[in-house]
């Protein structure tokens, strides 16, 4: 599928409802409005395409870069390559979305990942400590967590909402499944307040801190 053939598809694909949705989520001008079930099926039928998946970013457009993600080759992307692609992110939920499916499987994602956690950039120390987190819960191994913590409770509070987010994941994440760091991790979030007053949909976890962890732990009981 050529990329124009792809974009045309994306943009048959976006309703008015979706456009209005992302940008109240801080998406910009320069979408379709597809919905994100959509976008993962026009995934499924073009599978992989690393070449598409390059072209689809470079056109900064919300849905295509959705789209890249899902069609995009990890092991194909230089260390310098996947950073570009991190720096040159404009939206959150993309952003995520990146981290997920690509970032994660990265063969450089540790030495990305310690050059983003010493970064001033939104997306890059987003990503760096999406990237913590993950360790924290899956190869803690070498992680000094109580330097972690330390970070947090002097950066956290004042941090920019891009990095921020993904720094309570970590927070979360030491307080779910170190019992040892648990009194200290909630008594951070306690103090610094930060997503206190979310708003959360019926039948979710807040993301506080004291709330998430405290569920967490009741329900690993």
């Amino acid at each position: 599928m050529t990329l124009e053939e792809t974009l045309s598809q994306l943009e048959a694909l976006g309703s008015e409802k979706m456009r209005t949705q992302n940008t109240r989520h801080g998406a910009g001008k320069n979408q379709y409005g597809v919905r994100r079930g959509d976008i993962r099926k026009l995934a499924k039928k073009i599978k992989v395409d690393h070449e598409l998946a390059m072209a689809l970013w470079k056109t900064r457009n919300i849905d295509a870069r959705f789209l890249a993600v899902l069609v995009m080759k990890p092991k194909e992307l230089s260390a310098k390559q996947m950073d570009r692609l991190v720096r040159s992110l404009t939206f959150v939920e993309v952003a995520d979305w990146l981290s997920s499916y690509v970032i994660k499987l990265h063969p450089d994602k540790e030495a990305l990942r310690e050059d983003w956690m010493v970064t001033d950039h939104p997306m890059a120390a987003r990503a760096g400590w999406a990237l913590t987190a993950s360790r924290v819960t899956k190869s803690p191994e070498g992680l000094d967590l109580e330097a972690l913590l330390n970070r947090i409770e002097a950066e956290m509070g004042t941090a920019v909402p891009e990095a921020q987010w993904t720094m309570n994941i970590c927070l979360g994440e030491i307080g779910i499944n170190f019992p040892k760091h648990r009194k200290r991790a909630l008594a951070i979030g306690e103090k610094l307040g930060v997503f206190r007053d979310y708003p959360t949909s019926k039948g979710c976890t807040s993301p506080f801190v004291p709330i998430w962890v405290n569920e967490m732990v009741k329900r690993q009981g």
